[in-house]
């Protein structure tokens, strides 16, 4: 018998060739499954999103994002469990309409992540509808400048910016009471690699959906004004730095900085064409550099990435921009925190030194701290669910 049903609500069709994206909610639906929920992915899709493989608009039943979507979730064993609203909600793939609702009405719990799902009806059928916030700074201060609020609807709250509440944490609670949580890493997904790998790398987007946000007297930027900083890296180190970087082609004089200063740019759309391209970057690297939003960092959140997770679960260590994180998980031995750039380099050297130990040490953090079985498991527990 299933420990119970659980919906977790996400964007994986409206992102195909994401494969890094898709993790992120992966995790969380084979983790549920693992230990013993039903699970089920509440997705959305609208015609004008569909294209095909070239990126050209498209049919949606021709669409590069169905044909992603099923195959991801058929080859994970997901094959049944999810549905896909379409033309406004109206109707559903993989179900009716109405087999959504009673799905999600006799469901203990959702996990609607950055209130990815804002139908009422859905909102109001779950008897615990969760607000999980993985973009932690964002939509607190939208709401408290009264600019949009997206925690209507919603009767639980998670967030992975663990140091909110925290008296030099400057995002606002909005009078709500969050949880906060790590983001799970699934560990049998993300076994150790062998080997010193080829380069410290990332994955990231230069700018993302988001425009900074004036809070209180302070700007919170995005990753561009953190990346700046740190662009002479490569030229002050031995190492080999990459880089699979989503950067639009018009951002010429940073992409001119870049390639001056050294970094190596790997093709996003080939490095995360899927999961499993994904997967194999993150385990075939040396390190990962994490250079955060700049959100993240000013702010002092304590976010770490879903993406450093993946990188010390593979026995790959992380060096990581201080977002308030070290406060939290202990660092200097597989994962080191850092706010100049004297001390990103002191890190690396540190970790090319001994890689050996740092990538020991990263897999046993991810085993102590990271593990989807105690993540999920205690996020269930503060949340009330059993």
């Amino acid at each position: 018998m299933a420990a119970g049903r659980a919906i977790v609500a996400g964007s994986v069709a409206q992102r195909p060739g994401n494969g890094g994206h898709t993790w992120v909610f992966l995790q969380y639906l084979l983790g549920l499954r693992r230990l013993g929920w039903d699970v089920l992915l509440l997705d959305r899709l609208e015609p004008d999103m569909c294209v095909d493989a070239q990126g050209r608009p498209a049919a949606l039943d021709e669409s590069a994002n169905l044909a992603y979507f099923t195959d991801v979730l058929e080859r994970f064993g997901l094959g049944g469990s999810w549905a896909l609203l379409v033309d406004g909600g109206t109707r559903a793939l993989g179900r009716t309409r109405e087999e959504v609702l009673t799905t999600v009405s006799e469901a203990e719990v959702m996990l609607n992540v950055n209130g990815f799902i804002t139908d009422p009806e859905l909102l109001a059928a779950s008897p615990l509808p969760v607000y999980l916030d993985i973009d932690p700074g964002f939509g607190q201060m939208w709401c408290e400048l009264e600019l949009h609020d997206p925690f209507g609807g919603h009767r639980a709250f998670v967030t992975i910016g663990e140091r909110i509440g925290q008296p030099d944490c400057a995002i606002p609670t909005c009078g709500l009471e969050w949880v906060t949580t790590p983001q799970p890493v699934l560990l049998d997904e993300w076994p150790a690699s062998g080997g010193t790998g080829r380069a410290i790398t990332s994955v990231a987007s230069w700018r993302g959906p988001f425009a900074p946000i004036e809070f209180e007297g302070q700007t919170y930027g995005l990753r561009v004004h953190e990346f700046r900083r740190f662009a002479e890296l490569p030229q002050r180190s031995s190492e080999t730095f990459e880089v699979a970087l989503d950067i639009d082609d018009a951002e010429v004089s940073d992409l001119e900085l870049l390639r001056a200063t050294g970094w190596v740019l790997a093709d996003p759309a080939v490095v995360a064409r899927d999961p499993w391209a994904y997967r194999d970057y993150v385990q075939g690297s040396k390190a990962e550099l994490m250079i955060a939003k700049n959100m993240y960092v000013r702010a002092r959140s304590g976010w770490m990435s879903d993406r450093s997770l993946c990188y010390l679960a593979s026995g790959r260590p992380v060096v990581a921009q201080e977002t308030g994180f070290s406060e939290l998980y202990p660092t200097g031995a597989g994962l080191f925190a850092f706010s100049e750039p004297d001390e990103a380099l002191s890190a690396i050297e540190m970790v090319a030194g001994d890689h050996a130990r740092h990538s020991r040490a990263a897999r046993e953090l991810a085993q102590e701290h990271f593990d989807s079985d105690r993540v999920i498991s205690r996020l269930l527990e503060n949340l009330g669910v059993r």
